[in-house]
């Protein structure tokens, strides 16, 4: 029997040519940078390694190598990356097996204390208690409109009075903010599945009204034309209230986190929390509240064990 031949090409040549054919113009700049950063990491690892060479003790050699540098988080990310790369290099006959499958992700030790990634129900009720929710739209608004909606930072900066619809008290999520270019601009959205409705309740709905009624509608209502906006405004902004109301300190992104975790928290499913944040599927919400998912789990299956107890034989 003859044996297939597979690509002899460089790994990080193909996975050069496989962002240009796949992620050129089909994602977003920043998401596009991303891309070619760990294509320049490849290429620092693994400058003459072969796809025909390429097996699951090479790739984990090359994990194991940037995780001696790297957090784990970073690590995941990196081999994400190039996990998708390989998936396709599989279909398309490139290379026989998929090198990726089950390695062990590493990384070193933080190099400091990190932010909590989410707080309590009782802890966000003091933290919005903090906020000088004043007449006219200001930063603590935003804080309290991400806490509600779990919308990405990028996503609320980017709402217009025109998402807004009072009626069906609804927020259309079509579009997102480039706070990281010098003037700003809109973009689209993460992903196709970021485009959605999120359900406001009416208090909120009714206190924006009047906020936003003389605001230009196709503008953003929290970005003034001409000025960059900062994450870490927002961040300091949250870590003075969160001191001030003695509880620990959250970053902007982790009141979405905060907020999809109280849904899970309150029996909402999994499935609709995933369309409420906008992911692309609900793998995507399990992996990243998994440790919430699980407790619910065990607290299921309490229930049914008490149950079963009652169903005499």
């Amino acid at each position: 029997m003859v044996r297939k031949r597979y690509s002899t090409k460089l790994f990080y040549k193909y996975y050069n040519q496989w962002i240009k054919l796949y992620k050129e113009g089909a994602v977003r700049p920043v998401t596009l940078d991303k891309y070619y950063l760990t294509y320049k990491k490849l290429r620092k690892l693994a400058p003459n390694l072969h796809l025909n060479e390429l097996d699951r003790r090479a790739y984990q050699a090359i994990l194991n190598e940037y995780a001696s540098t790297h957090e784990r988080k970073t690590v995941m990310d990196f081999h994400h990356h190039l996990k998708a790369s390989l998936v396709d290099a599989v279909d398309d006959g490139v290379i026989e097996k998929d090198p990726s499958r089950r390695v062990i992700i590493k990384g070193k030790a933080p190099s400091a204390k990190k932010k909590t990634k989410f707080l309590s129900l009782y802890e966000l009720q003091m933290l919005i208690k903090q906020l000088n929710l004043a007449s006219q739209i200001n930063w603590d608004w935003f804080i309290l409109l991400v806490a509600k909606t779990g919308l990405r930072y990028a996503e609320a900066l980017a709402l217009t009075p025109n998402d807004f619809d009072f009626e069906k008290q609804e927020l259309h999520i079509n579009k997102s903010w480039n706070y990281k270019s010098k003037h700003g601009s809109f973009q689209p959205t993460k992903n196709k599945s970021s485009n959605r409705a999120v359900m406001i309740d009416w208090r909120t709905a009714s206190e924006f009204k009047p906020l936003i009624e003389n605001i230009d509608p196709n503008q953003p209502i929290f970005v003034k034309p001409g000025h960059r906006v900062y994450n870490s405004t927002i961040n300091n902004i949250l870590d003075r209230y969160c001191r001030r109301a003695d509880i620990p300190v959250i970053s902007i992104h982790g009141l979405r986190h905060t907020h999809a975790s109280l849904l899970l928290y309150e029996g909402v499913s999994v499935a609709s929390v995933a369309k409420r944040l906008g992911h692309a599927n609900t793998v995507t919400t399990q992996q990243t509240y998994l440790h919430i998912i699980k407790e619910l789990e065990n607290k299921d299956n309490d229930k049914v064990m008490a149950h079963l107890s009652k169903l005499n034989s």
